[in-house]
């Protein structure tokens, strides 16, 4: 029951207790919370109340509501980004690129729908990637999906003389992905570099995400280099803040 003589707002107390019994796994992810007349009577308070409460947890991010159905606890697949292996030529071998590793890894199955298209290098782009600007860039522009939903928005970008008559201008770049593509013309991969960041996400990050209100992404820009040192591929990477941990081992020489 609600504590009237506490000087919390009443929806907050509700939405606290609720809050509390989703993170205690009394509530499991996808589980229906209990109607809005059964809430009324658990918590001596009224339906604007509930309402409030609902929407304070919908904001967070917590909870969805589906028209006719109800309140449901959000799905969140955690899913842990390894960087040991995840970009080797053993996985590549395996045709596992990256986020089909991170699916064999934790038992997800993975979907994506890509576009592909050709732009001019902007300044950032030029920097990251050691060309004028202006030059052509191939354009792969990736929405990943685990189990169905939307988790990661990843947007490569490569200069157009590394991909010129490969199936990296194609939707399906073939077993291995990009990078093996890329190997097989002798641009043998030598390195890589992360840039990790985080922020609110845009309008339309949120939506294709799913979002709740106040939910951030994490960024990360990941290069390619070549043996050499020559950049290959820039990749921008969105990700959902609730559903993903980035994990990072090195040898400590």
């Amino acid at each position: 029951m609600v504590d009237r003589t506490s000087g919390v707002p009443a929806f907050r107390q509700v939405a606290a207790d609720l809050r509390d019994k989703i993170s205690a796994g009394a509530y499991p992810p996808g589980a229906r919370l209990p109607s809005e007349r059964d809430l009324v009577d658990t918590y001596g308070v009224s339906r604007p109340t509930i309402r409030q409460a609902v929407d304070a947890l919908r904001v967070e991010g917590i909870v969805i509501t589906e028209h006719g159905r109800g309140v449901f606890v959000k799905p969140t697949p955690s899913i842990r980004r390894l960087s040991r292996h995840r970009l080797s030529k053993e996985a590549r071998a395996r045709n596992q690129g990256a986020f089909l590793a991170d699916a064999e890894a934790h038992g997800f199955k993975p979907s994506s729908t890509v576009k592909v298209r050709f732009e001019s290098a902007d300044d950032r782009a030029a920097g990251y990637l050691a060309v004028e600007q202006g030059e052509e860039l191939t354009v792969r522009d990736r929405v990943m999906r685990a189990d169905g939903a939307v988790v990661q928005l990843a947007v490569s970008r490569l200069p157009r003389r590394f991909t010129t008559g490969s199936a990296i201008e194609q939707v399906d770049t073939g077993p291995g992905g990009t990078y093996a593509r890329l190997e097989e013309a002798g641009h043998v991969l030598g390195s890589y570099a992360e840039h990790v960041g985080a922020r609110m996400p845009t309008p339309d990050e949120a939506s294709a995400l799913q979002l709740g209100q106040g939910v951030p992404v994490v960024t990360v820009t990941r290069v390619a280099y070549r043996e050499d040192g020559v950049p290959l591929e820039m990749n921008d990477m969105v990700l959902s803040a609730d559903r993903y941990e980035l994990s990072y081992e090195w040898a400590a020489d």
